[in-house]
């Protein structure tokens, strides 16, 4: 194992090396072998352990028990992702990515929806244009489970150390981090961060100064201009857009709690929960639109998110449901859309309504705004 990739052995994704051992400790796994009983099998097999962990065991090994490398990993997981394409969305679509270049490293800094969906389509669309997938971002609280670090370090998901609270602890690991994307970038393996910390439960997309910041930390320390260093990472936004909003009404909820009693707690295992219903749940037309890579309006952190938020603002794919909410009354929505999105809102708790409502017009109602602005101009 080189001296690089040592340097970041705590945060790094596995390497081939490591591969069949994690596959092993995860076959061994009771916990993730319950849910995967819980999802597979009929429920009166599920209840007894005995005889469903076995069956899940045998299934397990018979299908992940020769995995040794990364690459076979991803093959594996397109081949999962193209089952639940099928099953939960009418179609997925992209933009943008024939005018990138397949041999180019880039920093894809996107909207944030769904906790596992959005990086796996980013990969989706990569994978179906014959482009290397991301090395993926993912916040150390998603990991309290032994079997989800295990899944996402074999899905090449590097962990940031969110739960640090003393500041200099934190500057070092944010240090630390933005020394392993840019050495990732420069070694030409692409990088999946969300905009800001957390899904955007509300609707609205806006890039945190802060991860740009974080960014720039290598930067400072090999003495370059914000700008140049900027232009350096190849930042591509990406704007993701989903029919039907992941988790609305358990975003809504938050929401609503957060009003009306000042804060929200998560329960034990509520992310995870999240990640099962945003794979299971009928998600429609899923469009993903990458932009072109950064290369102006990026002297400060302020000016390159506001220049990040122009392009997924812009290029964010809008669906009957935004326009309906966005309440706009033009000739764009088919009656059965119409139909389809009252039915689904029929569903939702009445006082959640003008909260999940809201969540689907904000994107309707800021790219209105953006084209109508100066100050985007």
């Amino acid at each position: 194992m080189s001296e690089l990739v040592d340097k970041y052995a705590d945060i790094r994704p596995y390497n081939d090396d490591e591969v069949a051992a994690s596959v092993a400790r995860l076959i061994d796994d009771n916990a993730f072998v319950d849910v995967l009983a819980k999802y597979n099998l009929p429920r009166f097999l599920s209840t007894f352990s005995i005889v469903s962990r076995a069956l899940v065991r045998r299934q397990l090994r018979k299908k992940w028990g020769a995995i040794s490398t990364v690459e076979e990993v991803q093959q594996e997981v397109s081949r999962y992702l193209a089952m639940l394409v099928k099953r939960t969305t009418s179609e997925v679509t992209f933009s943008g990515l024939d005018k990138l270049d397949p041999k180019q490293a880039y920093l894809f800094i996107s909207n944030h929806r769904d906790i596992v969906l959005d990086p796996a389509l980013v990969n989706w669309g990569l994978f179906s244009y014959k482009m290397k997938t991301v090395r993926i971002a993912i916040g150390d609280n998603l990991l309290q489970i032994p079997y989800i670090t295990e899944l996402m370090r074999l899905n090449k998901s590097f962990i940031v150390k969110r739960s640090i609270k003393a500041p200099k602890e934190m500057f070092r690991a944010l240090s630390h981090l933005s020394a392993y994307i840019y050495d990732s970038l420069i070694g030409g393996n692409s990088i999946w961060i969300a905009q800001k910390e957390g899904r955007a439960k509300d609707g609205f997309d806006q890039t945190d100064p802060a991860l740009l910041k974080m960014l720039q930390l290598q930067g400072r320390k090999q003495k370059k201009e914000f700008s140049e260093y900027i232009r350096e990472l190849k930042i591509v936004p990406v704007s993701i857009s989903y029919q039907y909003e992941p988790c609305a009404i358990a975003k809504a909820k938050e929401l609503y709690h957060k009003l009306h009693h000042g804060k929200y707690t998560k329960s034990a295992g509520e992310d995870i929960a999240s990640i099962v219903e945003g794979f299971s749940a009928a998600k429609g037309h899923v469009h993903l639109a990458f932009g072109q890579p950064v290369e102006d309006g990026c002297d400060s952190p302020e000016q390159l998110a506001k220049t990040i938020d122009e392009q997924i603002i812009d290029s964010f794919f809008l669906h009957p449901g935004n326009y309906i909410a966005g309440g706009c009354k033009q000739a764009v929505i088919d009656k059965k859309d119409a139909a389809e999105f009252e039915q689904r809102m029929a569903l939702v708790p009445e006082e959640l309504k003008s909260l999940v409502l809201a969540m689907y017009a904000k994107p309707f109602e800021r790219k209105a705004e953006l084209n109508s602005s100066e100050s985007y101009k």
